[in-house]
């Protein structure tokens, strides 16, 4: 088993908030992450897939391959985009770093599966200090 993490990035804005609740009640838990105008972020994404080595390619995937899907699963839907407001796997989600994460990674799975290797895991880095990592 070998393991191979592709590094892509995006920025996007977003808010954390609860529609139910008031905006003192969504400040007091969310702090200035739920500001009313938003706020933005610059990601780092950090996919890791795994599996057997080809022997005839020498590849678990082809990294074409998996910029491709990266990009067009992930990327393009998120990049200066608002992730509350634009992104389709993300309407109805709170959007904070571990459900984006979580949702990036079912966008993913499948189709890495189609080219034989196996996703093990998102790494998401929201600023330089904070990231998630999420294996399914």
């Amino acid at each position: 088993m070998i393991y191979i993490t592709r590094k892509e990035h995006f920025n996007a804005a977003h808010k954390l908030f609860r529609e139910e609740w008031s905006n003192d009640k969504n400040a007091e838990m969310f702090g200035k992450c739920s500001n009313p105008n938003w706020h933005g972020h610059n990601y780092d994404l950090f996919v890791t897939v795994k599996g057997e080595v080809n022997p005839e390619t020498g590849f678990v995937i082809d990294l074409k391959d998996l910029k491709q899907i990266i990009n067009s699963r992930v990327i393009d839907k998120l990049d200066h985009k608002n992730i509350n407001l634009d992104v389709d796997f993300m309407k109805g989600k709170m959007a904070s770093t571990e459900m984006l994460a979580m949702e990036i990674f079912n966008q993913l799975k499948g189709e890495i599966e189609s080219k034989g290797a196996a996703l093990h895991s998102i790494k998401l880095f929201e600023t330089e200090n904070n990231f998630v990592e999420y294996f399914g």
